[in-house]
């Protein structure tokens, strides 16, 4: 019994360290989230626990390597929507080269939305596009992105078909780039640190299999964020949340405040399904510019991400097709 009861003070000792380190770097990325960016988020004063919750996830291509400066277009855009009623978090890919009404600007390519306003534009103009409330909002750039898998220890990562992807972002120096053929994926589980999850969520084009393109990447990004939130709420990352806790916080900017991140761990914890889900469109070219022009097919496939139909995969033979799909 005293043993027991020590593990126990142990265990609630440990966690109260490792959510005090967690909440100071969640406290640096509240104040990082504009003001008019949380301006553009649902008011809502029910607990995570015990009502859906929308958040969406931005993506950023900037950084601080050499060209990355100045750019903060959204590389991706996706929508989670976890039911703790259900036990399920169901996914929503955007593509970044939809064609939408981006509030005040016209029509144009979603990704421009935060290059041009940052992240409270982006939110006006996905809540446009989807007609529904967002309840929070969470953004990363590519660095960020990395930096926040690497304090995790990496993540595990069931890639479902091999990839050659075309060359970019190549490793290696000029020389031995010349004759580079592009990035390796095996098919099978495979650990990736965050260069390798980067890389993998941003790949295109693969050259062993034509049918992947922008649009399929999405379901990368989706098992990528699958994983993360697989890594985050496991024993490991317990065990040393005293030790980086604030590292876990550190690369994001987000209104969500500590609290209400481990409320959203703890529906994670339980969820015991998901939904993947994506937009589609028609490829084309306006103006020397190529771009998608949203599949009549969005709004049934958003009715199917919210739970409210029954989903369909997108139609085969389609490299553009909106759907969704149960894992």
């Amino acid at each position: 019994m005293l043993a027991v009861v020590g593990l126990l003070l142990l265990a609630v000792l440990w966690g109260a360290l490792g959510y005090r380190a967690f909440a100071s770097g969640v406290d640096e990325a509240n104040a990082r989230l504009p003001k008019n960016a949380k301006a553009q988020l649902a008011k809502r004063d029910r607990s995570l626990l015990s009502e859906p919750t929308t958040v969406l996830v931005v993506g950023t291509d900037g950084g601080r390597r050499p060209g990355r400066a100045d750019a903060n277009r959204s590389d991706s855009l996706l929508l989670m929507h976890l039911d703790p009623g259900t036990h399920r978090i169901s996914y929503l890919s955007i593509p970044r080269d939809l064609r939408v009404e981006i509030p005040g600007y016209g029509s144009s390519k979603i990704n421009a939305a935060n290059q041009i306003g940052g992240p409270a534009l982006t939110l006006a103009t996905v809540k446009a596009l989807t007609g529904l409330p967002i309840d929070h909002v969470v953004v990363v750039d590519f660095d960020g992105f990395e930096e926040l898998i690497d304090a995790i220890g990496g993540i595990e990562v069931n890639v479902p078909k091999a990839i050659l992807s075309n060359r970019f972002d190549c490793p290696y120096k000029p020389k031995r780039c010349a004759d580079w053929e592009g990035w390796r994926f095996e098919k099978g589980v495979q650990h990736m640190d965050g260069r390798r999850a980067l890389v993998y969520s941003r790949i295109r084009t693969n050259q062993l299999d034509p049918s992947d393109s922008d649009i399929t990447r999405g379901n990368r990004q989706q098992i990528v964020a699958d994983a993360v939130g697989n890594e985050i709420a496991s024993f490991g990352t317990f065990l040393r949340l005293p030790f980086m806790g604030g590292d876990l916080a550190a690369p994001l900017a987000t209104d969500l405040s500590a609290w209400e991140l481990a409320q959203l761990g703890w529906v994670r914890f339980r969820s015991g399904s998901s939904l993947r889900c994506r937009l589609g469109g028609e490829p084309t070219t306006i103006g020397g510019e190529s771009l998608l022009l949203g599949s009549e097919d969005n709004v049934a496939v958003i009715s199917m991400w919210l739970g409210r139909t029954a989903p369909l995969a997108p139609p085969k033979g389609t490299l553009y097709g909106a759907g969704c799909t149960r894992r």
